[in-house]
């Protein structure tokens, strides 16, 4: 059943998306059979009873989540979506004053954090790659897989404005309607540096193993584990937090909030098109 409901969806979304919506219908499906429901056509007394079963072994981040999946799937495979109906509503709201709806923030990569980490960085091809990746995430607060796609072609340029490069798409621009992001002299000279001295081409960020050969596209997913590694020879106060790839969005956005940038400035920076979102990245620091 799941692969008839998704042949409809591809190429409507990107492959993470798609990726999260199959594994959330798939656990919902495996939930259904153990309850010898039928997954299709839902009903709002199944999905109450789900976000119940969920409140006992999830975080409610994770539980909204696989509730707005289900709904999106629901409606774009031209079945009935239940998921906004009275009962789920109450359960989700149960769920809510059970476990709470705190979400656990990535820890904020700030600048001075930032200037100690690019002082671990060595003078290899490795040392090269992780000042490229420390500046181009601060800089531009994009999300890890757009810090993964950034092409050497994508660095432009704007007359009166200085260096920039270019976002092809993001989360919040399926469609690609593109846009310039700022960047600094250093950065740009950093990033051609890379290119001239390794003869690459195509995407940016690359992995590098240890012994020094560069390889394809920096996985994604490896950006947590590289900051980590280099923060590990930092002080006690620093290595109490963890970092992850979302650590440069919060960080840059809480340097700009404490500089006495708007919300709006910190919004259009970060790409995030709706205040709450925006605000659940600086509410808790």
């Amino acid at each position: 059943m799941i692969d008839e409901l998704f042949v409809r969806f591809d190429g409507a979304f990107s492959e993470n998306t798609l990726r999260a919506y199959r594994s959330d219908f798939q656990q919902y499906e495996a939930w259904c059979a153990t309850k010898k429901q039928p997954t299709l056509p839902a009903t709002a007394d199944l999905i109450a009873e789900y976000v119940d079963f969920m409140a006992s072994n999830y975080k409610s981040a994770t539980i909204r989540r696989r509730i707005n999946s289900l709904g999106t799937i629901f409606r774009l495979s031209k079945n009935p979506d239940p998921t906004k109906e009275s009962e789920v509503v109450l359960a989700l709201k149960r769920m809510h004053r059970m476990i709470g709806r705190h979400q656990e923030q990535a820890a904020p990569l700030t600048r001075d954090i930032l200037d100690q980490l690019l002082e671990q960085c060595g003078s290899d091809a490795k040392g090269h790659r992780d000042r490229i990746l420390l500046l181009l995430g601060y800089e531009t607060m994009r999300r890890r897989s757009e810090l993964c796609n950034f092409m050497f072609e994508d660095l432009t340029r704007v007359p009166g404005r200085g260096e920039a490069i270019s976002l092809g798409r993001s989360k919040t621009d399926q469609e690609g309607a593109s846009k310039l992001i700022p960047i600094s002299a250093p950065l740009h000279s950093l990033i051609m540096e890379w290119q001239d001295r390794y003869q690459l081409k195509g995407v940016i960020l690359r992995s590098v193993d240890r012994h020094g050969n560069i390889g394809n596209r920096l996985n994604s997913g490896s950006i947590g584990a590289i900051l980590n590694q280099l923060k590990a020879s930092l002080g006690s106060d620093v290595n109490n937090c963890r970092f992850s790839g979302h650590s440069f969005r919060v960080g840059a956005a809480i340097d700009l909030l404490e500089a006495g940038a708007s919300l709006e400035t910190i919004m259009l920076k970060g790409g995030w098109r709706s205040q709450d979102n925006a605000m659940n990245y600086l509410r808790g620091w």
